[in-house]
């Protein structure tokens, strides 16, 4: 075992990490993944994962650095980029991937990648 090996080891002895919290948000993260379409909210993920919403609201940001939330969002503005450059109209694109109105999608989107999502699938159609 080398320095750094060792030094792992022993921070992580001292941390105390705990596997069911680790468990707790990596099945919380992949629950997110496997339906970001559907409408999902803190209550949903804590009841999938039999935990208090404010539990889970904080393992999540301690581990992953992020609300589930923001991650939700993110995985979102992600795949609806996938949808984008595959030349889905951006109505059905804001629908499939979850969100309830065209202009909060536009809102969001821009805000997250800086431009609306017509402009970016111009872009991305054009570089094709």
């Amino acid at each position: 075992m080398n320095f750094y090996q060792q030094e792992i080891h022993r921070i992580s002895k001292i941390c105390y990490k705990n596997e069911s919290q680790i468990k707790t948000v990596i099945r919380t993260k992949k629950f997110i993944e496997t339906n970001f379409e559907q409408e999902l909210n803190l209550d949903v993920l804590s009841d999938a994962q039999f935990t208090s919403k404010f539990h889970l609201l904080r393992l999540f940001k301690k581990y992953y650095g992020m609300t589930p939330i923001q991650y939700l969002i993110d995985r979102r503005i992600e795949k609806s980029k996938e949808y984008l450059q595959n030349g889905m109209p951006v109505t059905e694109t804001c629908f499939a991937i979850g969100f309830e109105s065209p202009s909060s999608f536009s809102t969001l989107f821009k805000n997250k990648i800086g431009i609306a999502p017509v402009e970016f699938q111009k872009r991305a159609i054009f570089a094709k």
